[in-house]
């Protein structure tokens, strides 16, 4: 898998989620260190009432004009600059936005056939905040399937040197305002997406063992 941001890792503690995202409840969620696309992960979408909610939604956003459930495997990532083009995402674009917490991605160097995995995050070990979207979708059978998408942008110049691109990473001030049910003019929220400074990200070689899903340990984010 070499999407811009087709695995990452969630260890944030709930406190520093809870401030975060503004969240009243946070419960203990465990350790991941291997998200991998179609899995169930915690989304923060704004609720009815007004407040923050943590929900399980699967990663891979399935619009609800969908046949197939497959469809999802191949919408991890969108791109930002033309949310407002695609059928897929222009309505949640409007309506179903969330923001996906988490610890760091990994994204791929490749050196002839070989594709060298890298971890990314914050320095000092902050929450990362990615732009995201969400849809439901009704499967021929009735069920109803939630699932989201993370948003990208161009690369800055510490991620061009593994991919052209990178995920939307917001600030935490700016999450209230991208969660906002009633922010649906979503021009103005086109000022999110530039590339997250490089000065306060740090990046690394890590272990190939990443590219299989089944692998889920801290030992996969440690320097190679």
């Amino acid at each position: 898998m070499c999407s811009v941001c087709g695995r990452f890792a969630v260890d944030v503690p709930a406190k520093v989620l809870s401030e975060s995202l503004g969240l009243a409840e946070v419960p203990n969620l465990a350790p991941r260190y291997n998200v991998a696309p179609t899995q169930e992960v915690a989304v923060v979408r704004e609720g009815a009432d007004g407040d923050n909610r943590l929900d399980l939604l699967y990663w891979g956003l399935i619009p609800a004009w969908a046949k197939e459930r497959s469809i999802g495997y191949k919408m991890i990532n969108a791109r930002s600059e033309t949310l407002q083009e695609k059928p897929s995402f222009r309505q949640a674009f409007k309506y179903r936005r969330c923001v996906i917490p988490a610890s760091g991605f990994y994204g791929w160097r490749h050196e002839g056939k070989a594709k060298i995995p890298h971890y990314i995050r914050i320095r000092e070990g902050l929450p990362m905040l990615f732009a995201g979207l969400w849809e439901t979708w009704k499967s021929p059978e009735g069920e109803q399937v939630e699932s989201f998408t993370i948003l990208t942008t161009g690369a800055n110049r510490l991620l061009e040197s593994i991919h052209e691109r990178m995920p939307v990473i917001l600030h935490p001030d700016e999450c209230g305002r991208w969660l906002d049910r009633h922010l649906t003019d979503p021009t103005p929220l086109s000022v999110f997406f530039q590339p997250y400074p490089a000065d306060l990200l740090e990046m690394w070689q890590v272990s190939p063992l990443v590219n299989t899903p089944k692998y889920d340990s801290c030992e996969l984010i440690a320097p190679a």
